[in-house]
């Protein structure tokens, strides 16, 4: 699974990209947000991403020396959003080896395709740091199977993410897995959490919401049905979890995305 760090200084731009596409689908988790470039400097020292998703024009420090400093840290591929008049920076984006140069506002097929992109530079750049490691330690011939893909999840938390995947809109717990998986819910947990960053409970709220989000842009319900229909008995519970990943409420949301269609 590609891990993947998202800078961008305007909340509601980043949660936007945030839950705008189901990146489990494309074998991607967002590890960690950032919203300067200092911050997302010290994230990438942190988590060391596979990509970074980043917006050019930054407060403290900007995408481009970000992305310069943090190829110093760790070898990953990148995403550079800008606006139309950032456009003249595409050439030191270039000699930085970003993927991919995005001009707002986006649409989901480009940032997808995009993403696509990243992900295949970021899995040869992976495969690259390995053999180099592996090279400079032993002084012996590489075993083939070492240059296969080696960025999927461990068999547990693979079927994590596949029940949340398939049970997210009903009642569910980590507990629900223990027999299925013969292990305690205390190792499934720091399992989950070691290799995607987040808890099991958090992941499945990340993923609610995200599908909440589907939901409002595309018109369907009121926003207590939609909440229903992703899991949420409780309605107030709902708004303050909605609120707290997305920082506004679904009304809110909801009203950004129309006036950004309009406009």
């Amino acid at each position: 699974m590609f891990k993947i760090l998202l800078a961008e200084d305007e909340d509601m731009i980043r949660k936007g990209i945030l839950y705008s596409i189901d990146w489990l689908e494309y074998d991607c988790v967002v590890i960690d947000e950032a919203c300067n470039g200092q911050e997302g400097l010290g994230k990438i020292s942190e988590h060391r991403p596979d990509i970074v998703i980043t917006d050019i024009n930054m407060p403290i420090m900007g995408g481009i020396e970000m992305i310069e400093q943090g190829l110093k840290i760790h070898p990953f591929s990148s995403i550079i959003i800008s606006g139309y008049n950032e456009f003249h920076l595409a050439k030191k984006a270039i000699q930085l080896g970003v993927s991919e140069f995005l001009v707002k506002p986006l649409e989901e097929d480009q940032l997808i395709a995009a993403l696509e992109s990243a992900k295949t530079k970021a899995e040869w750049m992976l495969k690259f740091k390995q053999i180099s490691d592996q090279t400079q330690t032993k002084e012996e011939v590489i075993n083939p199977a070492f240059l296969g893909k080696n960025l999927k999840t461990s068999r547990y938390v693979s079927k994590m993410i596949d029940y949340i995947q398939e049970n997210y809109d009903r009642k569910i717990s980590i507990h629900d897995l223990v027999e299925q998986l013969g292990v305690s819910a205390t190792y499934l947990n720091q399992k989950f959490k070691s290799e995607t960053t987040y808890t099991f409970n958090d992941f499945l709220n990340r993923y609610r919401i995200h599908k909440a989000m589907d939901l409002l842009k595309a018109g369907d319900g009121k926003v207590y049905t939609i909440a229903h229909s992703i899991g949420f008995s409780d309605y107030k519970y709902f708004i303050s979890i909605f609120k707290k990943y997305a920082h506004c409420t679904p009304s809110q949301f909801q009203e950004y995305h129309y006036k950004t269609m309009d406009s």
